[in-house]
Order: structure tokens, then sequence, then C-alpha cells
């Protein structure tokens, strides 16, 4: 267990040995002594080789990551860097359901650098802090030209910065994007513009652990979650804006202005990351759990938490087989998966409490033959970040499943975390599952989900990607923030357990049902995009949205967006529902409580609590 005072302070490292499912410690996931030999307190600086006795000084080897990762350093020439990153962005930019994969890597020092990213494109510092790496020119995202003119984020999704801190060359870094693009322990020394510079639509994000020196100008964001960070200021917002924990938020006010502020974000643990330390070798860092706090974790000093090196990790490459990641795992190796696509002919099985599952580069996992492609046993402090699961052409009943249902080993202490983990079915070719994300463990975080049944691309159609739900909540204690999810063709969201919460939720509702009959159940029209069990008891959400869009038949109506249990500790503040141009129509918001969003005006209807009165 890792030891901490508080933000600043000398940070104690004091590696966890991986716990077996039983909750014993008879197996070890890697040899203490040397893990503590090599861990050094955050804040200082390791003695010389020579000094501890282990002769001349000689740098570490650099791991082997794979050819879709670029590792750069303040000596590497500053145009081979602007070369490889302009040659990613050529290819990656227009790639939306391309096979390209990559993460370019910088160490601590300063770069003079324009870094536009595409799709499946990674930019990261290694510091341990985002002020150890710093890009004086650009770290962004543009929108994408129209047929016409003008310009679109809609489709900007799957791409990410992180760790690093960013001097715009004229004060401004734009970041125009919607889904699965994130955002995390950024510095931005300047003001951050979220939309296209032309103006054109996009359609939400998710920004944490961050901090941006000058305003954030939303403009035509729909919907956006920004957690645990500050900002100067915040200019606008379209329907949906969320902030938790954010120094410098803008007052709640939905629905107009439509914020949601929170002012502390109730738990939170950030996602784990790759740095190297003051002698030169890889680690991973883990955060440590927080309750109840506001503004970003290292804006005060080092972030809390404790430090693994990268040798405990196996470090998978898309040639690797499930078999020989499952044996690794099964001898108390963490995982760290290598930008690719990765071909599952079986399940990946976490089984050791503690374990890490890191991606870069967007690291896809496709199952093949039904398989489930991962599942984590009924273990505490399992953390999985960084993925993207894409199903296969055979249906599976999950693509990721926490827990087993059969028991709930679980801590609120050291909850399991999934991350920046994202779930497509269809789009790059034909996909089924029964459902993204399977949740049956207790005190689970869900941090940045975009479970998305794809809407264009190939392999889509009613009966072509089939997936009935996106995420289902079994486990009790769960908490959500940053919860996308779209266009499934039941029930997108389905909490089953207790004392469930979400913070912002966006969703759509799936755009091809071929008519009413084909979708509705028991006489009620559609299917709720957000349903509460009838059995809980328990549950609150902040934020949440939903909109319809049947552009095959926009006669179609869906009786309500969110269908809740009618008790009073089941709450929920600050909702909407939207009919997209007038095709479809939600007759309620949330049971039979909300007038129809309906009309080409694109007008929501709002729902500032629930119950009423």
């Amino acid at each position: 267990m890792s030891s901490f005072r508080a933000a600043g302070s000398e940070l104690p490292f004091q590696e966890t040995p991986i716990a077996p499912a039983d909750g014993g410690l008879s197996r070890r996931s890697f040899i203490a002594t040397a893990a503590l030999a090599s861990a050094v307190p955050l804040g200082a600086s390791a003695a010389p080789a020579a000094a501890r006795g282990q002769g001349r000084p000689h740098a570490p080897a650099e791991p082997d990551f794979g050819p879709n990762v670029r590792v750069f350093d303040p000596a590497t020439p500053t145009a081979d860097i602007q070369a490889a990153l302009d040659a990613a962005a050529q290819q990656q930019v227009t790639s939306e359901f391309g096979t390209g994969r990559f993460a370019f890597l910088f160490k601590p020092g300063s770069y003079d650098v324009d870094a536009q990213l595409g799709y499946y494109t990674s930019v990261a510092g290694l510091g341990l802090s985002p002020d150890d790496v710093t890009v004086n020119g650009a770290v962004r995202v543009e929108g994408q030209p129209q047929p016409g003119g003008g310009d679109s984020a809609l489709t900007n999704f799957w791409r990410s910065a992180e760790n690093l801190a960013v001097n715009p060359t004229d004060g401004i870094n734009w970041w125009a994007v919607s889904q699965a693009a994130p955002l995390r322990r950024v510095h931005i020394r300047g003001q951050l513009f979220l939309f296209p510079r032309q103006g054109g639509f996009s359609s939400g994000g998710f920004i944490a652990d961050s901090v941006v020196d000058g305003q954030v100008i939303n403009a035509s964001q729909q919907q956006w979650l920004t957690r645990n960070s500050s900002v100067a200021s915040w200019s606008n917002g379209v329907w949906n804006q969320v902030f938790a924990g954010v120094t410098g938020a803008p007052e709640q006010s939905f629905p107009d202005p439509p914020y949601t502020t929170l002012p502390t974000t109730p738990v939170s643990r950030e996602k784990p990351f790759l740095y190297v330390d003051a002698t030169g070798r890889y680690r991973v860092f883990l955060p440590a759990l927080r309750h109840d706090t506001a503004g970003a974790t290292w804006s005060t000093g080092h972030t809390p938490g404790s430090s693994i090196p990268i040798e405990q990790f196996f470090i998978a490459k898309p040639s690797d087989s499930v078999r020989t990641i499952n044996k690794a795992l099964a001898q108390g190796k963490h995982l760290l998966l290598t930008p690719g696509i990765y071909e599952l002919t079986g399940t990946i099985k976490v089984k050791w409490a503690g374990t890490v599952v890191l991606g870069l580069g967007f690291a896809t996992l496709t199952p093949v033959g039904g398989a489930v492609a991962m599942r984590v046993d009924d273990v505490r402090g399992v953390r999985i970040a960084g993925l993207l699961f894409d199903a296969g052409e055979a249906e599976s009943r999950s693509l990721l499943e926490i827990g087993s249902g059969r028991g709930r080993r679980s801590d609120p202490q050291d909850p399991t975390s999934v991350q920046d983990v994202f779930f497509r079915v269809g789009g790059a070719g034909p996909g089924r599952t029964g459902t993204a994300l399977v949740v049956n463990s207790d005190n689970v975080l869900l941090d940045h989900i975009w479970a998305w049944r794809a809407d264009h691309g190939s392999g889509v159609g009613w009966t072509v990607n089939t997936a009935e739900s996106g995420v289902v909540v079994n486990g009790d204690n769960v908490l959500a923030t940053g919860l996308f999810v779209e266009h499934f063709q039941k029930y997108n969201v389905v909490w089953n357990g207790d004392h469930g919460r979400t913070i912002m939720f966006q969703n759509e509702l799936p755009y091809d049902p071929p008519n009413q009959a084909a979708y509705r159940h028991h006489g009620v029209n559609g299917y709720a995009a957000y349903k509460v069990a009838d059995s809980v008891r328990h549950h609150e959400g902040w934020g949440l949205g939903s909109y319809c869009f049947f552009n095959i038949d926009p006669t179609i109506h869906v009786s309500h967006s969110f269908e809740v249990p009618v008790r009073k500790d089941v709450r929920f503040h600050d909702l909407l529902t939207v009919s997209l141009n007038g095709a479809g129509v939600i007759d309620h918001v949330i049971n039979d409580h909300g007038d129809a969003a309906q009309g080409t005006a694109t007008v929501p209807v709002d729902v500032v609590s629930y119950p009423v009165g």
C-alpha cells in the first residue's frame, strides 16, 4: 500500500504486492526487495550508481514499445520530431476507421513543435508533472472540412493528450473534438478553444486533472465534462456543460446557461501514466484515491500516489497471443498494451488484485469467434485505462466484464477503475455484442467511458451491428464520471446496483430503427436511454442528456429517455432531451415528467430536478 502526506510533500514509494482472488498473499507479482530497492521518493534525486556501490553510472535500456511508439528527448532534432508528427497527422487525420495506431512520448524538456492529432493518436509527456514537458507551439485537433465549406468536429474521435504543458504560439490551443478524445493532466498556458476554427458543430468531450491559465471557449460543444481541474473562466455552453471539482468553473445555473456545477468530485482517482524517473528508468505512476476534492492533483505539488517499475509489466505487442498475455498476467505481471490491433481468440483474464492494464496509442482489442475480450475477477484495486474494445463479427456476450457476479470482493478505499476506455460496435466492419461493458463488482469508478454502436462507417445497420445495451451495472457503489453511451438497440444503460451515481451522461438513441414496431416493448414506445431498475433504492445523477435522430423513420416515438423508480432517494438533477432536426419524438424526459422533445427547432426540454417537489 502507498503512504503519503499532503500534496507537495515528499512521497515515499511502497510497492503493493498483487494478491490472488482469495485475498491471500501467497503469490507475488514481483520480487518486493527489488521493487523497493529501485523506488525513489518523489522530488528527490537518485544517488549515482557508483555511490550505491554498483560501479559506473550507465543509461538504462529503453523498453521495447514496438514500432508505433516514438520516444523523443530534448536532444532529438526538432526537424525529426516535426517530420514524425506531420507524417502521422497526414495519415491519420482522415483515417476514421483505419488500422494505424500511434503514441508519441516526450521525455522531460522543452520542444518547439506543432502536434496535430489525427485518429488513434496519443501525445504524452514522460515527466512526473505536466510542467516537466513543455511544447512551445501546439497540441491541437482541427475540424474536418465539410462539403460546401466550413468545418465540423462531430466525428473527431479517438485521440488524446496528457501529462504535458503547452505554450500556444498565438496564445490559443485548439481542441476541436467529440467523444473519446480526452485531455488529462495538461497545462494550457493560454486559452483553450474547443470548437473548429470555422465555427462548425462539435459534440462533446472530457477534461480532467488539468489547468488552463486562460479562458476556455466552448462555443459549439453540445456537452462536456470538466473534472478536478482549474480554469481562468468558461465562456458558454450549448445544452449540457458539467463541472465537478473545478476551480474557476461557472456557478450552477442550469438550464440557462446550461451549467451543472458540483463544488467537488465525491470520489476520484486519476489515470495511471508512464513516466521516466530521475535515473532514466521507466515507471508507471498510480495516483492515489481522493474524496471530495477540487482542482488538479499536481497544481500545488506532486500528485499523491505510488509507482511501479516498468520491469513489472508485460509489454505486449499485437502479435502476442492471448495465451502469452494470460501467462504473464497469471505470473503476476501488470500489462502494458502497445499501439495496434489485437485479435483475441480468447479472453484476457485479469485475476490478481491491484493489476494495472494500460494501453498506449489506442491499443485496440477485437474478439474473434465470439469471445469476451477481457474479464476481471472479483478482486480489488484493478486499474484499466487507455483501451479501445472493437466488437468482432461473431457476437460476444460482452466486450469487458468487471467481476463475475458470483461474489463481490472489493474495497471502497481501493476501487477498481476503468478510465479512457472506449467501445465500438461496427464502423470498422461488422461487429456484434450483447453488451459492451458489464460491471458486476461493487466499488468501481467509471471515468470517461464511450460506448458507441456505430451510426456510420462499414458494417452498419439495424440487423448488422447488433448490440442491446452499452453499459450494464450490477454492482453497488459504482460512480461514473463522464458516461457517454450511444445508439444501442434497447436500453443504452441499465443500472441494477444500489447507491450508483453518475456525473454527466451523454446519449443519442439509435438512429436506425426501421419502424415503431421494431422499437417498442411491453406496450412502451422505444427504450429509455438510462434505466434504473425498479429494485434500486438509492441512485443519483447530475447533468444528463439524451437525444433522438430517427433518420430511417422520423415518425418514431420514445416514451421517455430516463426510466427510474419513484423513491425519495432516487434523485436526478439537470436533465434534458432533444429531438435533432425533428427526426422523431421523445414524449417525456423522465418517467412521465417533462414535455415532448419534438420539432425542427432542435430545442431542448429541461427538467431541473426529479422527483419534482
